[in-house]
């Protein structure tokens, strides 16, 4: 790996040398009993390291240069993946991609924030920060799904949508919102999966539906750390205590109810195997996809709304 962040070193140090004697274990049987006892080793350190990870580490993760962003689920998980373009108001935006395929020989609308790996796809998928457009094309995902019966999938991995002068000058807030109220009425089955950052508005405009997944090390936050350290004490060097009281982990956020299910990661997260992350992912995505095929129309409607209003904890 490229980049390596210095609380995972010693785990992907290890999985480096797993790489490299798998390769040599599939040449020469010999190697096999070494393979063996080095992974049961990298999977004892990586329980023990990630066991211990702070919420700001656990943030860090999930916005790893190298985690899976939604074209890389996308490729491993569907078939006949058909991209749809435009918003048919103002433009194309990147920064979401949507399109139709097939899960499991179903057909299914696919929504999802993208980012960049490099400098030039990140400035073209403008850092996963979608503009009006990208909204408003999600929402005419929305309804076609609606219209010809097709579940919506959709995966969340975002720092927000993006706050440029621009992007509020054509109807940001009300792009938002009405990707919210598409979502809230639609008939269809839909599961969301936060597979990196979901940040603010801009990720819950993906978010409206009957059942949320989250994987282990993503983060899912009404504003980020930095964010909110900066409003509350003017001091965005306390991300660290931030991260921390926001609870935006995803064991915090499953106790909380704010996400119904869990995915697993592979072994020193999702960005050390994308292939792994996504035969999990794959597993989760159709229990959760399935459950739902008993409800009718109105009642996919009704388990979304009592879904949301039922969240909310308080002390007494």
């Amino acid at each position: 790996m490229a980049f390596t962040l210095p609380f995972e070193k010693p785990v992907a140090d290890l999985i480096d040398k797993v790489r490299k004697l798998r390769a040599l274990a599939a040449s020469d049987p010999r190697f096999e009993p070494e393979l063996v006892r080095l992974e049961e080793k990298t999977n004892r350190l990586a329980r023990e390291l990630f066991a211990d990870l702070t919420a700001m580490q656990k943030v860090q993760l999930s916005r790893h240069a190298h985690r899976p962003y939604t074209l890389d689920y996308v490729k491993r998980l569907f078939t006949d993946w058909v991209e749809l373009k435009g918003d048919r108001r103002y433009s194309e935006d990147a920064a979401l991609i949507a399109g139709m395929a097939r899960f499991h020989g179903r057909s299914v609308v696919v929504v999802g924030h993208q980012k960049g790996r490099g400098t030039k796809e990140n400035l073209k998928r403008n850092f996963g920060m979608p503009h009006p457009e990208g909204y408003r094309k999600a929402i005419r995902l929305y309804e076609l799904a609606d219209r010809f019966r097709m579940p919506i999938l959709t995966f969340i991995d975002t720092p927000g949508a993006y706050p440029g002068i621009a992007a509020e000058e054509r109807g940001q807030s009300e792009a938002i919102g009405a990707a919210l109220a598409a979502m809230a009425r639609a008939s269809v089955p839909i599961v969301a999966t936060v597979i990196g950052e979901g940040g603010s508005g801009g990720a819950l405009a993906l978010g409206v539906a009957n059942r949320v997944l989250m994987m282990e090390f993503a983060c899912y936050s009404v504003i980020t750390p930095e964010g909110c350290a900066a409003i509350l004490w003017k001091d965005a060097s306390r991300a660290d205590e931030a991260a921390a009281q926001l609870k935006i982990t995803a064991p915090d956020l499953l106790q909380l109810g704010v996400v119904d299910s869990v995915v697993e990661e592979p072994t020193g997260g999702a960005h050390q195997d994308h292939d792994d992350a996504a035969a999990r992912l794959d597993k989760a995505l159709w229990s959760s996809l399935t459950s739902l095929d008993e409800l009718r129309d109105e009642e996919l409607v009704e388990d979304r709304y009592r879904r949301f209003r039922a969240l909310g904890a308080f002390l007494a």
